[in-house]
């Protein structure tokens, strides 16, 4: 029984969920919807090519949490899961996951993306597990800001090193999936790193170092 990590945005779905929430509040009308589509769209491209100002990125992606209701934010929740999520959750990472299930693995989802997105998805998925960029709450409210240290390229081990403190789990054995070269911190430090669908500089260096890459998409 090991430790199953998994990256969530391109890897068990096949969508990123932090961009596809942007095009849904637009879709609202929740947001300005020229500078908030620039910016959703340049964010996304420096992700890409792992050049993100996170902390930059944040303002903008949680200022909508602090701009509405609790009440706004679930019934709009609901309706993303529905139409944004739901198509683009992979049949064969659901087939992982029930793999690593029946090995008896602990399931662990962590994410750059914010918990607000990605715990519904989680509980979708049937993972018990997450570690995602904690939106603070002040009140019943979100705030805007961030809790703690975001869940971003060295902050994914931070953070994993931190919640494994409390836990009775250990990194031996271990297995992370993820996609993206951003996640090459956390590929480093498991004994079974994965790349799935990887971008192409993960692709190159998953080849270089003979790690397994695998498709959940085909």
């Amino acid at each position: 029984m090991s430790l199953a990590i998994f990256d969530l945005d391109n890897t068990l779905i096949s969508i990123d969920s932090d961009h596809a929430w942007g095009e849904f509040l637009l879709e609202q009308g929740a947001v300005d919807p020229v500078a908030y589509r620039e910016a959703n769209e340049r964010f996304l491209a420096d992700y890409n090519a792992g050049t993100l100002d996170m902390a930059a990125f944040l303002e903008m992606a949680l200022k909508p949490l602090a701009d509405n209701t609790p009440e706004q934010l679930a019934a709009w929740h609901q309706q993303f899961m529905a139409s944004k999520i739901e198509p683009h959750i992979l049949p064969k990472a659901e087939e992982l996951l029930a793999r690593h299930r029946t090995r008896g693995d602990t399931l662990l989802i962590i994410t750059a993306t914010n918990r607000f997105i990605t715990a519904p998805i989680a509980e979708r998925l049937g993972v018990d597990y997450l570690i995602a960029v904690n939106p603070e709450v002040e009140q019943g409210r979100y705030t805007g800001r961030v809790s703690g240290i975001p869940s971003y390229r060295e902050g994914k081990v931070t953070r994993l090193n931190a919640w494994l403190e409390n836990k009775d789990f250990t990194l031996d054995g271990a297995w992370f999936y993820s996609d993206s070269h951003n996640d090459l911190p956390l590929l480093e430090v498991v004994d079974h790193p994965v790349v799935v669908d990887p971008d192409d500089t993960l692709r190159k260096i998953a080849e270089e170092r003979q790690w397994r890459i695998m498709s959940l998409r085909d």
